[in-house]
């Protein structure tokens, strides 16, 4: 037992910043966690963080709820050290990409964090639409971001958080767990000593647009035309001025000056009768969105005694997003029941249901039905209102309002009539038994369910610009993940040396299924059902199951409480894997030391000073199917189509080797906390798809081949400078870099790059060797040796015939920094993060300068005849360069030097800094809470996204693009704007 003498309490954030507190009491009996904090691993092992040989950071409930985020994922942005959470900005379920230490694959779909719930690993994947960000001209749908299964876990349920950020840490969950992971646990109803305890949290919060593109409003919609008398001038229609320039949507118009012109009548809905004045509507952009909100009301009942404990919780959520008829309903109901049945036996039981329901959700992207590419094409001189009756008169439902360009869909045609619903149901279950055979052995076995039953539906009227006769289209999704793990645990102590050995397997078994069915045109306007269809398209659902069977075991040594050392070891048979690779095997180990306490140097100056060091292989198998050749549904009811992929009989796993080290360190009574870790990932035989020769008929083929390395270090500060009675103030900092390099491509490419992915046809994800995952090639200027844009006889840039790297979509570096105030019952918090450096292309920002529709294309307007001379040089037949000389239309100008393809002026720093969320809340004393028949009660104010500083061009530097169920950083193509929130939350027990 321990001696009573002065303890070491911690108080943190994430687990780490401890404080030096009198306690009189025994070990047993403190009520906060001592600096020895109990983690949960992998497998749901809990285990003392002082023996663990890699980072695990733990993050409290507490530290969740602070800013009642909709999505849990989005409250750990800047928390973690080595930690993003990557959305693409499409709309109020955002699905989050979880990365830990940064891409360590060549398929972008095996570089996500594995989420584990009770004991139980989710599948984390997105199911998209079917359809690419960029879609204008294609007559095709657009993406739209359903969320993903880590939207329906309910906050209100997290009791705690542990990353696992190696794959040491996560070995024992094989290749889902190669990218680390989060380990969840829930409420459970612990720890209320036999006292029946309800719970009532509910929240409001508002929703604003954080930042806008520098939109001008000087000149208005037009292409530099001039009148008969040699003056810009401006007319909706022919009219007596001259031709009609009302049709482009280009805004190099006239300048507003109080003149009149012909314009656009919405009561004739055509030319006005009477030139009107030539004015801007400031507000025609800005104006179609709104202010959202979202409304929260969760209830828990709970309670439990040294042989039961029993929690029972309901949550309603309600948003309504900032554009309009937009938003979701969430129910979420959850139950914990553990029981002792006796001294040997314990049965526990978890259950989780989760419905999301939306009448509308927002397409995302570049295209037509995106409200995206309506605000990139409204004109300056366009009033919003102007749209609003959404169909012409006498024309409900056959003719929209759009008289600028049939192309543009009118945006209240966008929100309330290109409706995307969803209704999903996803369940999640646990049940645990552990029998005690004795004192020192004991057998688990744990059972996880994981249910997803998902219909969509896509409504798109007559009339518009993909879909002249309209579409309906209808998705059913059916998702099925089944775990069962069994568990031998033998504890034994041997003098000094204390052993934990462990022995187990796991059959993890998934089946997806979606049923996909397409209305072709509709036989009535407005009325959408398959029978009114005018063609059908059905797809079924083709199969794909996958099983993995595992053995595991680990060993756990610990030599007088001061060297640790695990060692873990796993096998997998994947069903995606051909006979003769099917089995692969991978250990781990990892050691820590407390030379603190080896050498005998704790003191109040010194605390703890712990050294720790792992490594691991993890291997990784493939997606279902990839063996041999399957033919897929058709477009055709009753046909098949070949693969465009040629299959690979002789597929190997793919195997990475993680090798990391670190120290911990406690200081000056725990007032302050410091660690550092340095870690190396290689990953070979990477499963990658190459181009296949046109006549083998097929267009891809896949392979083993290349090898990738990362590189990192993490460092996390936590301290207390001041702490006393009434106040304290309490800081945690963390900062993480990564290095990626490629080692080596497959030999097919004979030195030349590799293309991973692209995403709207003009910027390339190209794999070279020595560069990195995350380069951006695409074509660019041409320089002069001295560095001078170069010209060519035309006045417009020279263009290559080559591509060229850009830059690189992930930063240099990323930080964080959280403060918190406590005085009395009051505590002030706010949180801070940014990145330095890091690269993104916007299709916004080329569409716009093109049409003139940002400030910085005011330059040069005012120019003689509208003339603008391009800074640079022009080779002259000799080869030596002189000025550029030669004028060009401003407008010409504009678009050529921004043009789509581009890349390089379009692609802007990624930089950052944000005021990430602010919380200010009041805890009632006793005095007042035993009135009220209260055990508790808290009332706060709290924002989110509050503040930015960057130099990104439009609406948020954390620019990703959903392309199909893919997202992909660095990219900002048809970007929905980032949320500022400020809400209100009430909190109490009884």
């Amino acid at each position: 037992m321990r001696k009573e003498t002065q303890k070491l309490l911690v108080l943190s954030l994430l687990g780490l910043v401890s404080v030096n507190l009198a306690a009189q009491q025994k070990a047993k009996k403190d009520t906060i966690k001592s600096i020895d904090e109990v983690v949960v691993t992998a497998l749901g092992i809990k285990r003392h963080d002082k023996s663990l040989g890699y980072v695990a950071e733990k993050v409290n409930s507490e530290e969740i709820l602070k800013t009642q985020n909709n999505n849990w994922a989005q409250a750990l942005e800047g928390k973690v050290a080595g930690l993003k959470i990557q959305t693409a900005g499409a709309g109020p379920l955002g699905s989050s990409l979880i990365k830990l230490r940064g891409d360590i694959s060549m398929n972008p779909a095996n570089n996500g964090a594995l989420i584990v719930v009770d004991g139980v690993p989710l599948n984390s994947s997105t199911t998209g639409t079917g359809f690419s960000a960029y879609g204008a001209g294609s007559k095709a749908d657009l993406p739209i971001d359903y969320g993903n299964n880590l939207n329906t876990i309910n906050l209100d349920d997290i009791e705690s958080m542990t990353i696992l950020k190696g794959s040491t840490a996560s070995a024992l969950y094989g290749s889902r767990g190669a990218g680390g992971a989060i380990m969840i646990t829930t409420k459970s109803g612990k720890n209320k000593k036999g006292k029946i305890q309800v719970s009532f949290n509910s929240y409001s919060s508002f929703d604003t647009v954080l930042k806008w593109p520098d939109y001008q409003y000087e000149y208005g919609q037009g292409t530099m035309t001039k009148d008969k008398n040699g003056n810009y001038y401006y007319s909706y229609g022919a009219s007596a001025d001259g031709v009609s320039t009302g049709g482009t949507s280009s805004a190099f118009g006239p300048k507003f000056d109080g003149q009149y012109y012909f314009q656009y009548d919405p009561t004739i809905e055509g030319q006005s009768k009477e030139r009107q004045l030539w004015r801007p509507y400031k507000d025609n952009i800005k104006g179609f969105w709104k202010t959202g909100s979202t409304y929260s009301n969760n209830v828990a009942l709970e309670s439990s005694n040294e042989n039961t404990s029993f929690r029972s919780s309901l949550t309603y959520l309600k948003n309504e997003w900032m554009m309009p008829n937009t938003g979701f309903d969430r129910l979420n109901a959850a139950l914990s029941f553990d029981h002792k049945l006796n001294e040997r036996l314990r049965v526990a039981f978890k259950f989780n249901y989760s419905k999301t329901k939306s009448d509308n959700l927002p397409a995302t992207g570049y295209s037509n039905q995106s409200i995206s590419y309506f605000m990139i094409f409204q004109n300056p001189n366009v009033d919003l209102a102007w749209y609003a009756p959404i169909w012409k008169k006498d024309k409900y439902q056959t003719e929209q309002v759009h008289p600028f360009s049939s192309f543009i869909d009118n945006p209240y045609l966008i929100a309330y009539e290109m409706l995307n619903s969803v209704d999903k149901n996803f369940i999640t279950g646990s049940a645990n038994l552990n029998y005690k055979v004795s004192k020192n052995f004991e057998i688990s076995l744990r059972s996880g369910l994981e249910v997803n039953n998902e219909a969509r539906a896509q409504k798109r009227p007559w009339n518009t610009a993909n879909y002249l006769q309209g579409m309906y289209r209808e998705q059913f999704i059916k998702q099925m993940d089944l775990n069962n793990d069994l568990l031998f645990t033998y504890k034994k102590s041997f003098n000094n040396i204390d052993l934990t050995a462990s022995a187990g397997g796991n059959i993890r078994y998934t089946e997806v299924k979606m049923f996909d069915y397409t209305g072709e045109g509709l036989l009535k306007p407005g009325f959408y059902a398959m029978p009114n269809a005018i063609s059908v398209i059905s797809k079924y659902a083709a199969p794909n199951d996958k099983q993995i069977n595992s053995t595991y075991g680990l060993v756990n040594l610990s030599y007088k409480n001061l060297v640790f050392l695990d060692l873990t070891a796993r096998n997998d048979w994947s069903s995606t894997l051909p006979s003769a690779f099917r089995s692969y095997f991978y250990p781990s180990a990892a050691t820590s030391v407390i030379l603190s306490d080896i050498f005998k140097l704790s003191s109040n100056n010194l605390n703890l000073w712990k050294l720790r060091a792992s490594w691991s292989k993890v291997g990784n198998d493939t997606d279902p199917y990839m063996l041999i050749k399957y033919f897929k549904n058709s477009d055709f009811t009753g046909s098949v189509e070949s693969p465009s992929m040629y299959p690979n009989p002789d597929l190997k796993p793919e195997m990475l080797t993680n090798i990391e080290g670190g120290m911990d360190f406690s200081i000056l009574k725990n007032r302050l906390n410091y660690s550092v870790t340095a870690y190396q990932n290689n990953n070979k035989n990477q499963i990658v798809r190459i181009p296949a020769l046109l006549e083998t008929g097929y267009s891809t083929r896949i392979i083993n081949a290349g090898e990738v390395r990362n590189r990192g270090i993490e460092m996390t500060l936590n301290t207390f400078p001041i702490k006393n009675k009434n106040f304290s103030w309490s800081v945690n900092a963390n900062w993480s870099m990564n290095r990626n390099k490629i080692l080596s491509l497959p030999e097919e490419f004979h030195g030349e790059p590799y293309t991973m992915g692209s995403v709207g046809g003009v910027v390339y994800y190209n794999a070279v060797v020595g560069g990195s995952l995350g380069d951006m090639y695409g074509y660019g200027l041409m320089y002069s040796p001295d560095g001078q844009v170069i010209y060519g006889s035309d006045g417009l840039t020279a263009k290559p015939t080559e591509m060229k790297k850009i830059g690189n979509a992930y930063p240099k570096w990323r930080a964080g920094l959280q403060n918190e105030f406590r005085y009395k019952g009051f505590t002030i918090s706010f949180s801070f993060d940014g990145q330095y450096k890091g690269m993104a292309y916007s299709q916004s920002h080329h569409k716009m300068t093109e049409q003139g529709k940002l400030k910085h294309t005011l330059v040069g307007r005012d120019n003689p005849g509208g003339l603008i001379v391009g800074q640079g040089v022009v080779q002259n037949p000799d080869g030596s360069f002189s000025p550029n000389t030669k004028g060009v239309l401003v407008s010409t100008y504009y678009a050529d030097y921004w043009r789509r393809a581009n890349v390089e002026t379009n692609s802007f720093d990624t930089s950052f800094v944000k005021l990430r969320d602010a919380r200010i809340s009041y805890t009632f004393p006793k005095s007042i809470t035993e009135q009220l028949k209260l055990s508790e009660l808290t009332f706060a104010l709290f924002g989110r996204n509050l503040w930015m500083w960057t130099k990104f061009p439009l609406f948020d530097p954390e620019a990703a693009t959903l392309d199909n169920n893919q997202i992909t950083p660095g990219v900002e193509m048809g970007q929905l704007p980032t949320a500022r929130t400020v809400g209100v939350q009430l909190n109490a027990k009884f």
